[in-house]
């Protein structure tokens, strides 16, 4: 067997889940940079204590649930009705399904092979490192014996970049519009100073696909969103940019491969009352057609 862990945060399916995301997402060491596991721990409480009724409004606002566990399951659904060559599922950090439970599922010997996908384009510890190092703990815990393969960042793919061209020129010709907007998800300056290359990745990304797009847009941007706390973050923020826009403008989740309540609430919802332009929000890769002969081609290098 050659099982395919796809890796994600998660995000939560119940309104009782914001509570648990919230409380594993804040104990993670990567996220919050507290090395006393006692005080990190007491900080994630506060946090959680003190955020997770705005979170549930917010998703309320959403339907109740973050798309993000349905989409990646019919992904996995597609990916393993096209072909037999690959067992395909998927794990989250922070909310179920864990390691734990998937990997489970499976009577996996050392003839089997797991390959770790992590669904983020780009390197950065507070996401790749911390999945790969859980994933990497719970195959330890339960003795399991099959090699392991580590699926690379994939942003300087050709495939994946053309995948993106498609479905933002796909955009463009329902909504015309000369001005684009690449939306990252945001991290604190401290992290990138300690030599996080997620900065480094997305704008390197931005550079290949803007030589793409050139003759399609008169303006290309990049900015970031999902600041919390009172640290400084990586900037322009997402939400500044929207309130000085002077035409309307097509935008890109760029760090995002399944659209999730960042890209969802955040930037179709929360947004738009601060645009002084309209907008028009393309889609993650999802489960489209073009993402999965992606990840296809991306096994079989």
């Amino acid at each position: 067997m050659k099982l395919v862990l796809f890796l994600n945060m998660g995000g939560a399916t119940h309104l009782e889940d914001c509570k648990t995301f919230l409380k594993n997402m804040f104990n993670d060491p990567y996220i919050l940079g507290i090395k006393n596991r006692f005080l990190r721990r007491f900080v994630a409480w506060m946090i959680t204590l003190s955020r997770t009724k705005t979170m549930q409004k917010n998703y309320i606002k959403m339907g109740g649930k973050s798309p993000l566990n349905e989409i990646t399951q019919n992904l996995c659904h597609k990916l393993n009705s096209l072909q037999n060559e690959f067992n395909f599922d998927f794990v989250n950090l922070y909310v179920p399904p864990y390691a734990n439970e998937v990997l489970k599922k499976y009577s996996l010997n050392s003839k089997d092979e797991i390959i770790l996908y992590p669904l983020y384009p780009h390197h950065s510890c507070t996401t790749v490192t911390s999945s790969l190092e859980v994933l990497q703990r719970e195959i330890e815990k339960l003795n399991i014996t099959s090699k392991i393969k580590i699926m690379d960042i994939f942003y300087k793919d050709a495939n994946y970049n053309q995948m993106i061209i498609s479905h933002i020129l796909d955009k463009k010709n329902q909504f015309d519009t000369k001005t684009l907007i690449f939306s990252a998800h945001s991290l604190p300056i401290s992290l990138i100073q300690k030599g996080d290359l997620y900065e480094k990745h997305i704008n390197e990304h931005i550079q290949i696909l803007k030589e793409k797009l050139k003759n399609h847009f008169d303006e290309i941007i990049l900015s970031y969103q999902s600041k919390l706390g009172p640290v400084k973050w990586l900037e322009p923020s997402t939400s500044d940019i929207l309130a000085k826009l002077k035409n309307k403008a097509l935008i890109y989740p760029i760090s995002f491969c399944i659209d999730c309540s960042e890209t969802i609430f955040e930037l179709g919802m929360e947004y738009r009352h601060l645009a002084a332009k309209d907008y028009a929000l393309i889609s993650c890769p999802n489960d489209s057609d073009e993402f999965i002969d992606f990840i296809l081609k991306s096994l079989k290098n």
